[in-house]
């Protein structure tokens, strides 16, 4: 899987990290680093959520790891773009029931909330997860897809 990170001036350290930390763990994973790297205090998070739902509705990467000071920037900026399904997740269990149940495409952390083993075991369920399909999941999901739709003009 391709997976693109990025992270404002606050992120950039445990973006670092973790790039570093899948790496050695030999996933076998494409990491692909957007930038942020820590030397401009004006590195905002709008710029790098953009640019990793940049990658992601480009087909340059399936997922990303988006990183600010607490995470909710970050998501909220991503979410503004069609077909970017954005979360903070601080908890094993949200990082993967958000990628199983809602198809959720980008991870957000907040660098000033979560310390790396805990970031670091959110990313390998994050990534360890698949969308279900089932039923509910899907009806659920379609739903979403048509607030995106109606939000952006598309009626198709």
């Amino acid at each position: 899987m391709r997976i693109a990170f990025s992270a404002d001036h606050a992120g950039a350290r445990l973006k670092d990290e973790l790039i570093r930390r899948l790496a050695a763990a030999g996933t076998g994973h494409q990491l692909i680093d957007l930038g942020g790297d820590g030397s401009d205090p004006n590195d905002d998070y709008p710029d790098f959520a953009q640019r990793l739902g940049e990658a992601i509705q480009g087909g340059d990467a399936e997922r990303g790891i988006l990183i600010c000071g607490s995470g909710v920037g970050a998501s909220v900026a991503a979410n503004k773009m069609h077909g970017i399904r954005a979360a903070v997740c601080h908890d094993t269990y949200s990082a993967h029931q958000g990628v199983e149940h809602d198809d959720m495409n980008v991870l957000t952390l907040g660098a000033r909330v979560i310390g790396p083993e805990p970031a670091f075991e959110c990313v390998v369920a994050f990534l360890g997860a698949t969308f279900s399909g089932e039923p509910r999941h899907r009806r659920r999901l379609d739903k979403v897809l048509a607030i995106e739709a109606a939000a952006s003009g598309d009626t198709t």
